[in-house]
């Protein structure tokens, strides 16, 4: 991909197709601004060169049409404060309205137009609409690496509109960290999955076996495994249709030489409930009406000692239902597991959604060595899927 340090944005505008999708609270205000924050490094560098900004996101899943609830406007606000600069507002993103703004724009000048998904065409890779939003600059960069998973129209179609395009420097980060963990890992290599399901992280797995020292599985997913072995799991999470698959994950990591770190045991509780009655049982043998929601003690350590021992470290999924304290326990051992592992020298990536929101909540975001704002799309990258939003910018440069 083009670099951004390859463009001259002097005196031009540029169409940064941003990821501000983020959540709000009940009052229409920023919830948590990690994706706004994550884009200021292109944006200021693009201001620092002579630029004027037009950025493009989508937020949420809106039907095709306007949603107040899904508008942009609390972004403007937020990213205001974070850029200490004015933004400038459109309630559109295409059309007479936003271009008669667009088209008036001088170098430092900065406006966000509203959300992209209040158009169907969008969603549906639309090339009339990547030409209307083409209206509104001479150059454009991507820096959604959280939606360049996706073929819609602001990601795939709308570079071919532009003579010049390149990479921002989130999505140059991102793509580049994810490649290190795939492409060029310094071994001993561990892999740390978590979360609720085996079916969200099947093609994940299969793709890191190859790669991969270790493979530690927690959280709700862990006990479809352990069923699969002959253990009993109680009132576990457990996905009856991917018994098979897990046999035959378990039988290929063998035959490859993985090891594979199931949790001996689990903190379990007798309902989902931040007040449930809890203790810790051995994972295959959980009496029946309790639920596995957090890797045990026993757990914890093997974790650990794999983890100290490692030269890299991914791990995407939480270890338990970590929202509720007396199950945060696994995720945050793990947290600090690869923080000490970081400070020894190895390279640690924290895999976008739940996991970057537990490395957040416990404050180590920057003692590990990245932690990705993409969810769905570093799945598919992990995968060894080609994301349109890359594969298009590389054929661009």
């Amino acid at each position: 991909m083009r670099p951004l340090t390859d463009l001259n944005v002097s005196d031009r505008r540029v169409l940064v197709r941003v990821d501000f999708n983020v959540p709000l609270t009940d009052t229409l205000e920023v919830a948590d601004d990690l994706r706004i924050a994550a884009a200021l490094p292109t944006l200021r560098y693009l201001l620092d060169q002579g630029a004027a900004l037009v950025l493009v996101s989508h937020l949420g899943r809106p039907k095709g049409k306007p949603e107040a609830k899904y508008s942009l406007r609390p972004v403007q606000h937020r990213l205001a404060e974070l850029l200490g600069r004015p933004v400038l507002f459109v309630p559109t993103c295409i059309g007479p309205e936003a271009e008669a703004v667009t088209s008036h724009l001088h170098p430092g000048d900065v406006v966000l137009l509203e959300n992209l998904r209040f158009h169907p065409e969008e969603e549906k890779g639309d090339v009339g609409f990547a030409a209307a939003l083409a209206r509104h600059a001479e150059v454009y960069v991507n820096d959604a690496f959280g939606a360049a998973h996706r073929a819609h129209s602001s990601i795939y179609q709308l570079p071919g509109q532009f003579h010049e395009t390149a990479a921002g420097m989130l999505l140059a980060a991102e793509v580049a960290n994810a490649e290190r963990v795939l492409a060029q890992a310094e071994r001993p290599f561990v892999a740390v999955i978590g979360g609720a399901k085996v079916s969200d992280k099947i093609a994940v797995i299969e793709n890191l076996l190859p790669r991969v020292s270790t493979l530690i599985i927690g959280g709700g997913m862990a006990y479809t495994f352990i069923q699969a072995q002959g253990g009993q799991v109680g009132a576990s999470l457990v996905e009856a249709d991917k018994l098979d698959t897990a046999r035959s994950i378990l039988a290929a990591a063998a035959a490859a030489g993985v090891t594979v770190l199931l949790p001996e045991d689990s903190v379990v509780a007798d309902r989902f409930a931040a007040d449930a009655a809890t203790q810790v049982m051995p994972s295959a043998a959980i009496t029946s009406g309790w639920m596995g929601l957090d890797i045990g003690p026993a757990a914890v350590s093997a974790a650990q000692q794999a983890i100290a021992s490692a030269k890299t470290v991914l791990w995407n999924g939480p270890m338990g239902v970590f929202e509720l304290s007396p199950f945060a326990a696994g995720t945050l051992a793990i947290g600090r597991a690869l923080a000490d592992c970081t400070a020894a020298g190895g390279y640690t990536l924290v895999g976008g959604g739940d996991s970057a929101a537990a490395v957040r909540q416990m404050g180590l975001s920057d003692r590990v060595s990245y932690v990705s704002t993409g969810g769905g799309a570093l799945l598919e990258f992990l995968e060894g899927k080609t994301l349109p939003g890359v594969a298009v910018l590389t054929q661009r440069a």
